[in-house]
C-alpha cells in the first residue's frame, strides 16, 4: 500500500478528519471531497448515532483509496459521543473502584462495542492526575489523585481494548491534572520542576508505555520546566520527541489533541500549526481545521529542510501498519442490521451497573446504621434536593419499606423549607439526597444559599443518611455535610448510581469503593468504609443472577400477552428473583376490562388462599419453633368446642398435609339466604350496630355471632370416609384461632408484628379498604349472588369477608414485591434482612412432602409438585425441583420457591374479574408455562 502512495498522500494518511453523523448531506459532501481528493487517513467521529455512524463509515470506507482509521473519543464508551449507546461511569468513578479487573471488562467490552461500530482507535483513557480540584477539563474524566491508583487502571483499561483489537491513546501528556485552565479556550501553564513532573505527572505515561500502550495523545499545554520556549507541548520538539519518543522510548502512535483547540491555535496561523506539530515528532494530527492547507505547509516544509521526506515515509508507514494491526488489510463494511441491539445487550448494561455498584463509597457509618435493621422501628422520610419530582432513588427505597417521598427544588423559598422542617420531625430516620442538574459532575453546587444551609443543619441531626449524586468535590463545599451519620458518594447522578445507593442503604448490596481524590482535610484519598449487604433483595438485571433475558422477558411479555387478548385476565404483576436478585418485577395490563386504570407495581391484589402459606402458616412455624405444640396434637387441643367431634382427635399433621378427612369447603354465605333469594333478618341488617359490626359491604351488616356460626359449620361437617388428600379449607379458617389460643393475643396484630413490618412487607395487609385508596387495590368479580356489586377493596371470598375479613384461608392482599420478601424469607430457611424468623430445621420440616407413601404430594400447609409429572396438567412447571414448594389461590394468584435453584416465583392477577367462571387463565396454564420460562432462562455452564 505504501508504494501506491504520493508525497502528498503520504502527508494526507497523518491527518483523522472531524466527522459527524448528526449533520446533514452539506458535512456528507465536505468529508467525502477530503477523503476522494486528499486521501485523509482517517476519520474521528463526534455527535451521532450508531446506526448512521455505521452508514456513513461504510460510505466514506468505500470512496477511499486506502481504508480510513476511525477513531474517536470514547471515554467512557460509545455514550460519550453516540446516543442510543451505553454511557459507562466517568473515570473518577472508576477510580473509587477496589477490582481493577472489572476495568479490564469495560475495555473489553468498549472494544466489542467499538469494534461492531466500525471504530478502531479510542481516544482513551485518561491517565492525567487529577490534583486539582478547580481543574475545569480533568476533573471527573481522571481516575484520581493518586497517580498508582491512574496507572493501574489506566492499564486495566487499556489492555481490555487493545487485547480485543481497539488501539488506545492514553491522555493528556505529559500531564493536563493540575491547571484550573481549559485548554479548549487558552493555554494551560503547569508550573512545576522537572523533579516533581517525573515523579508525578509523568508516571502514569510510563507505566503504560511500559504496559505497552497503542498511542499517547499529546495535550496542549505551556510547561517551562520541559521547553523553556513556552510554546504549546504539542509543537515541542523537546516533549514529543526528546522527551516522550527518545527518553521514554516510546514507539507507538503520537497524536495530537485537536488542533482546533484555542491552546494551540491562538497566535499560530492555519497549516502553520499543523507544520509545527508534525515538526516536533507527532505521527497524527487530529481535527485538523483546514486539511489542504496544512498538507500545502507540510509539503513546503519539506522543500525546506524543517522535516525529511524519510520521516513523513516513516510516520505514514506506522500509520499503515496501525491499520493493519486493526485489520483494515481485510476490510469489512459495517453490517447495519440490529448494530442498536447489539451495542446495547444486556450483558453491556449489566456491566456499567457492577462498575457503578463498585464505585459505591461510604465515608460515614456511624453506630453501623447502614445497611438498616429493624425495620419496624423506623419511620423514614426520603427528602431529594435539586429536584422537584421523585427520583430513582425514593423510588427504590420504597421497595424495601414505607417511605414518604419530599423533593426540593434547588430555589427553595424559606416558607417551603420551613414547612418542610414541620414535616420531617415526624420522622425518626431521614435519608437526604443531592442531586445534580448538570450534564457533567462538575465541582460546582446549584442549591441556593438557604437549601445549602438547610441540608447543612439536616446532616448534622442524628439518624439523618446523605447520599451526594455529585462530584465528591462538592463534599468541600457542603458545610457539616461530614456530620451524618450515613454519607455515601456516588461520584455521578444517573439511574444507576440513585437505585443502586438506595439497595446499599437497606443492605441488597456491598459498597467498598475508596475516595480517589481527597476532599479538602475532610476526606482523604483512599479512605471509604466497607459496608456488607446481601442481606435482602437486590434489584438488578437477570444476567446478574445467571439468567437470560432475552428469554424471561421475551417469552413471559408473550405468554402474559397471550392471557390478556384472551381475556384470561385483565392485568397481573410477575415477580421473578434469584439468589436474592430481583430480575423481573414487572406489572401488565389494566385494573378491570374497561382499559382505564392500568396496574402498577405498587397495586394490590386479593391473594385467595396463598393467605393460607402467608399468615397463618408463618404463625404455625413460629410457635412450633417455640415448642408451642407438636404435629401430633389435635384441634381439640387448642379449639375446646371440638372436643367430642368428628374431629377432636385428628393430629395436626394430617390436617396441615390435607388427609384429615375434612370436607373442601362449605358455601357458607347460602346460610344467610331466605329460599326467595333476601337476607334472613337476625343475620344481615342493613345499619350496623353492636350486634351486627361486621361490615361486607355499604348498608350490609352481619350478625357478631355469625363467625362463630361458621366454626360451627365446619366442626359438626361430616368426614369423608377415605383418609387421603382432599385439599380443604377448614382448618386455615380455624388457623387464626388455633393461634391466637398460644399466644393470648390477636391474631393479624401478632403476625403483622412478627413478620410483615420486620420484613418491610407493608403492603401486605387485610382490609387494605382501611390503609390504602382503592386505586391502589385491583377489583375482583362482580359479586351478583351474595354481595350483589363489584367487590373493590375487601376480600373477594365470602368466608373470609363473613370472618370480618380476616381469615386464615382467604382475605390478605399484597403486591408481589412485599408478598415476595416472607416468600424469600422461606426459601432462605426462615432469614431474611439479618434477621431469622423462623428455624432452618423448622422450615424444611414443613416445606417436605409428608406421606409421599400415601400418594399425597402437600407439605405442611405448604403445596409441592405432583409427585410424578403430569404433562400440561401437572401444578407446577416441569423444571421446579422436588425440593420447590409454594401455593396457588383461587383470583388466580400463584407464589414458588426453589431451593435447589433460589428462585422465587410470583404471580398476581385478578382471572376472577368479571366472574368466577373465566377458567381461562387456567386452560392456557399461563401461570405454570411463565413459570418453565424461569427455568429455560437459567444460564447453563458449560460442560
Amino acid at each position: 500500500m505504501m508504494k501506491t502512495l504520493t508525497p502528498d498522500e503520504r502527508i494526507a494518511q497523518l491527518m483523522v478528519a472531524a466527522a459527524y453523523s448528526n449533520r446533514g448531506p452539506e458535512h456528507q459532501q465536505e468529508m467525502l471531497k477530503l477523503i476522494q481528493e486528499h486521501k485523509v487517513g482517517g476519520l474521528i467521529f463526534f455527535q451521532g448515532g450508531p446506526g448512521r455512524e455505521a452508514s456513513l463509515t461504510n460510505e466514506y470506507q468505500a470512496a477511499s483509496k486506502v481504508p480510513l482509521i476511525i477513531a474517536m473519543d470514547a471515554e467512557w464508551g460509545l455514550g460519550m459521543r453516540l446516543d442510543s449507546t451505553i454511557s459507562y461511569p466517568y473515570q473518577m468513578t472508576l477510580g473509587a473502584i477496589q477490582d481493577n479487573n472489572l476495568l479490564y471488562e469495560m475495555g473489553t467490552e468498549v472494544a466489542r462495542q467499538a469494534r461492531r461500530a466500525g471504530i478502531h482507535v479510542n481516544f482513551a483513557p485518561v491517565v492525567d492526575v487529577n490534583n486539582n480540584p478547580n481543574n475545569p477539563v480533568i476533573n471527573y474524566r481522571s481516575f484520581g489523585e493518586n497517580k498508582k491508583n491512574v496507572a493501574q487502571k489506566g492499564i486495566a483499561y487499556m489492555k481490555g481494548m487493545q487485547d480485543h483489537g481497539v488501539l488506545t491513546t492514553a491522555k493528556h501528556f505529559p500531564g493536563h491534572g493540575d491547571t484550573g485552565t481549559d485548554s479548549h479556550y487558552a493555554l494551560p501553564q503547569i508550573s512545576h520542576p522537572r523533579e516533581r513532573l517525573d515523579t508525578l505527572e509523568l508516571y502514569p505515561f510510563r507505566e503504560l508505555i511500559n504496559a505497552g500502550i497503542g498511542g499517547i495523545m499529546v495535550a496542549h499545554l505551556n510547561i517551562p520546566a520541559l521547553d523553556t520556549s513556552r510554546v504549546p507541548s504539542t509543537l515541542s520538539k523537546n516533549i514529543i520527541t526528546s522527551l516522550l519518543k527518545k527518553e521514554l522510548k516510546f514507539e507507538g502512535l503520537t497524536v495530537t489533541d485537536a488542533m482546533n483547540m484555542k491552546g494551540v491555535t491562538a497566535g499560530n496561523e492555519p497549516g502553520v500549526v499543523d507544520r509545527n506539530a508534525l515538526v516536533a515528532g507527532n505521527d497524527v494530527l487530529e481535527f485538523t481545521e483546514n486539511i489542504p492547507l496544512a498538507i500545502a505547509e507540510i509539503r513546503k516544509a519539506v522543500k525546506q529542510g524543517l522535516i525529511t521526506q524519510q520521516e513523513i515515509d516513516n510516520r505514514c508507514r506506522k500509520m499503515l501498519a496501525v491499520k493493519q494491526w486493526v485489520g483494515l488489510n481485510r476490510y469489512r463494511p459495517v453490517q447495519i442490521a440490529r448494530i442498536a441491539e447489539e451495542l446495547n445487550t444486556p450483558q453491556a448494561k449489566l456491566l456499567s451497573r457492577k462498575l457503578t455498584e463498585a464505585s459505591l463509597t461510604v465515608l460515614n457509618n456511624e453506630r453501623n446504621l447502614m445497611p438498616l435493621q429493624a425495620l419496624d422501628t423506623l419511620r423514614i422520610a426520603a427528602v431529594s434536593f435539586g429536584t422537584d419530582k421523585a427520583t430513582p432513588f425514593q423510588q427504590t427505597l420504597s421497595l424495601y419499606t414505607d417511605v414518604k417521598y419530599f423533593t426540593v427544588s434547588k430555589d427553595a423559598t424559606t416558607a417551603q423549607l420551613d414547612e418542610l422542617r414541620t414535616q420531617l420531625a415526624k420522622y425518626n430516620l431521614v435519608i437526604g439526597a443531592v442531586h445534580d442538574d448538570g450534564i457533567r459532575p462538575t465541582n460546582r453546587l446549584t442549591l441556593s444559599a438557604q437549601v445549602q444551609e438547610f441540608v447543612s443543619v439536616l446532616a448534622a441531626k442524628p439518624n439523618v443518611i446523605m447520599a451526594v449524586f455529585k462530584n465528591p468535590y462538592v463534599l468541600d463545599k457542603l458545610k457539616d455535610i461530614e456530620l451524618a451519620d450515613g454519607l455515601v458518594v456516588t461520584y455521578q447522578d444517573n439511574v444507576n448510581a440513585q437505585e443502586l445507593a438506595a439497595q446499599l442503604i437497606f443492605g441488597g448490596i456491598s459498597a467498598n469503593g475508596r475516595m480517589p481524590v481527597s476532599v479538602g482535610t475532610k476526606y482523604m484519598a483512599g479512605y471509604g468504609l466497607d459496608v456488607q449487604g446481601g442481606i435482602r433483595f437486590k434489584y438488578t438485571l437477570p444476567e446478574d443472577a445467571g439468567m437470560r433475558s432475552d428469554i424471561l422477558f421475551g417469552r413471559i411479555d408473550s405468554l402474559v400477552a397471550q392471557a390478556l387478548n384472551a381475556k384470561a385476565i385483565p392485568g397481573c404483576e410477575v415477580f421473578v428473583a434469584k439468589d436474592k436478585k430481583v430480575v423481573m418485577y414487572k406489572a401488565y395490563g389494566y385494573q378491570d376490562y374497561s382499559d382505564t386504570v392500568k396496574v402498577k407495581r405498587t397495586d394490590l391484589y386479593d391473594l385467595a388462599s396463598v393467605t393460607k402459606v402467608s399468615t397463618g402458616l408463618p404463625a404455625l412455624m413460629k410457635l412450633y419453633d417455640e415448642k408451642k405444640y407438636t404435629l401430633d396434637n389435635t384441634l381439640a387441643d387448642y379449639l375446646p368446642k371440638f372436643k367430642g367431634s368428628n374431629k377432636a382427635d385428628l393430629p395436626l399433621k394430617d390436617i396441615l398435609t390435607h388427609q384429615a378427612r375434612f370436607q373442601p369447603w362449605i358455601a357458607f354465605w347460602k346460610n344467610t339466604l331466605r329460599k326467595n333469594g333476601s337476607y334472613r333478618w337476625h343475620t344481615i341488617k342493613g345499619d350496623s350496630s353492636k350486634n351486627y359490626p361486621i361490615k361486607l359491604k355499604q348498608n350490609m351488616y352481619l350478625h357478631h355471632k355469625y363467625p362463630d356460626k361458621i366454626v360451627k359449620a365446619i366442626r359438626k361437617s361430616p368426614l369423608l370416609k377415605e383418609k387421603k388428600y382432599v385439599y380443604s379449607d377448614f382448618f386455615f379458617i380455624l388457623a387464626p384461632r388455633v393461634v391466637e389460643s398460644m399466644i393470648k393475643e390477636d391474631f393479624y396484630p401478632y403476625i403483622q408484628r412478627n413478620f410483615y413490618a420486620p420484613l418491610g412487607a407493608t403492603t401486605v395487609t387485610y382490609n387494605p379498604f382501611q390503609k390504602f385508596p382503592k386505586s391502589r387495590i385491583v377489583p375482583t368479580e362482580h359479586d351478583f349472588a351474595f354481595r350483589h356489586e363489584p367487590i373493590h377493596g375487601r376480600v373477594h371470598d365470602e368466608g373470609a369477608v363473613m370472618m370480618g375479613g380476616i381469615s386464615g384461608h382467604a382475605g390478605l392482599f399484597a403486591n408481589a414485591n412485599d408478598l415476595a420478601k416472607l416468600m424469600q424469607m422461606y426459601l432462605n430457611m426462615g432469614e431474611y434482612g439479618g434477621k431469622r424468623y423462623i428455624s432452618a430445621e423448622t422450615l424444611k420440616e414443613f416445606s417436605r412432602t409428608q406421606f409421599p407413601e400415601l400418594n399425597n404430594r402437600r407439605a405442611l400447609g405448604f403445596d409441592k409438585p405432583n409427585l410424578e409429572y403430569a404433562g400440561e396438567n401437572n401444578n407446577t412447571a416441569k423444571g421446579a425441583s422436588a425440593d420447590s414448594f409454594g401455593h396457588t389461590g383461587f383470583t388466580g394468584t400463584f407464589v414458588w420457591m426453589d431451593p435447589q435453584t433460589g428462585l422465587v416465583y410470583i404471580f398476581l392477577s385478578n382471572r376472577v374479574n368479571p366472574t368466577r367462571d373465566n377458567t381461562r387463565l387456567y386452560r392456557l396454564n399461563t401461570r405454570t408455562k411463565i413459570q418453565q420460562v424461569m427455568y429455560d432462562a437459567l444460564i447453563k455452564s458449560p460442560l
